[in-house]
């Protein structure tokens, strides 16, 4: 058995991060974010490309993000040293030789699929090709929505969440559960790098929220298909259709809605996460009363999950150590902490560390 953790205090540090939306960074803005408890600061070269440094000045720790700009340079704002976009510093006012150790890390920072991306592990181990995918976030046959969410509970709590929609009847009856889906067991697959995790609904309503751009009228076989990669990555295909129409077959009439969703969450602190999220649609998509709608939804469930999430927390701080009963619906989640803690675990021992402390489910 596991105890739920009310801190996780090693992240996996080897793989691509979201730090934000690419347009948070403008060709003139610094941008402020912690992530996996590191202070990074952002912002764009002169050629457009982004910068990541160590929100860290090397001479006495003053934060560079409220330093100045000058050219593709960061000025600390406590003694004037520069440094240049790789992190070097390139000045110290009042002194003509320059340490080869003046310099602040750099973090290797693309952007795809309209998110910043960041890796804090490794610089060598920085392979682009290895960003989780969300093509529909720039396929004008989708039209899209996006939010973020800040939480007060560590990322794991967050996962565990998001790999069992059996809390969805309850927690969101008003937005998007419906009775069938804490009865409904979830296929659970394991694919490359994650869990692949489908329910299907066979003749069944359509969730409250939508009703009103529903593209038909009756019964509905709807499909819930979400891929989770670790450690905190979520692609959801989800979907309606008339009922006994061939949807859970591979057929889909006109009248069949589909969704993509996208969730992802970075660490900020041991007990503090950053949640990016986007909901999109492919039909109606002439207008925004689609997304309009089923976005509020999407937002008004999420904000329930935060809700809950966040007392559960604060309980889990409470008494003495937690020690979780297994249930039938968190075979999902078993299997993600299990991953977690082995990508955990291989990094301890590249390191010649000890294996990492998250606790996983028997």
């Amino acid at each position: 058995m596991m105890e739920i953790e009310t801190r996780v205090d090693r992240f996996v540090r080897n793989c691509w991060y979201v730090a934000g939306w690419e347009d948070e960074i403008s060709a003139e803005s610094v941008l402020e974010r912690t992530l996996l408890g590191e202070s990074i600061v952002f912002y764009r070269a002169a050629d457009g490309r982004l910068v990541a440094l160590e929100n860290r000045c090397c001479h006495r720790g003053a934060p560079l993000h409220t330093g100045r700009r000058e050219g593709d340079s960061l000025r600390c704002p406590y003694h004037g040293m520069l440094f240049n976009a790789e992190g070097q510093c390139t000045e110290i006012p009042g002194q003509d030789i320059i340490p080869q150790r003046a310099r602040v890390r750099s973090y290797p920072v693309v952007t795809q699929d309209e998110m910043i991306w960041i890796w804090m592990g490794e610089p060598a181990k920085a392979d682009p090709n290895k960003i989780i995918r969300f093509a529909w976030h720039t396929d004008k046959a989708w039209r899209k929505k996006r939010s973020y969410l800040h939480y007060q509970a560590p990322y794991t709590l967050i996962v565990d969440n998001l790999l069992d929609f059996s809390h969805l009847t309850y927690v969101h009856s008003t937005t998007i559960g419906t009775p069938s889906t804490a009865t409904t067991r979830a296929q659970v697959e394991q694919i490359e790098g994650g869990l692949k995790i489908t329910r299907r609904y066979y003749n069944d309503q359509i969730q409250a929220n939508r009703a009103s751009i529903a593209t038909f009228h009756g019964p509905a076989d709807r499909w819930q298909i979400y891929e989770w990669f670790a450690p905190s990555f979520v692609r959801l295909y989800t979907g309606s259709a008339p009922a006994g129409t061939g949807a859970h077959e591979g057929r889909l009439v006109p009248e069949a809605m589909q969704y993509r969703h996208c969730s992802v969450q970075t660490p900020e602190t041991a007990t503090s996460t950053h949640y990016w999220f986007t909901h999109a649609a492919n039909f109606k998509t002439e207008t925004s009363e689609v997304i309009d709608v089923v976005f509020d939804g999407v937002a008004r469930a999420f904000k329930e999950d935060k809700d809950i999430i966040e007392v559960q927390q604060k309980a889990l701080q409470s008494g003495q150590p937690f020690q979780p009963l297994v249930i039938a619906h968190d075979q999902a989640l078993v299997l993600a902490r299990r991953l977690i803690q082995r990508q955990l675990d291989e990094e301890a021992l590249t390191a010649g560390q000890q294996p990492a402390t998250l606790q996983v489910a028997e």
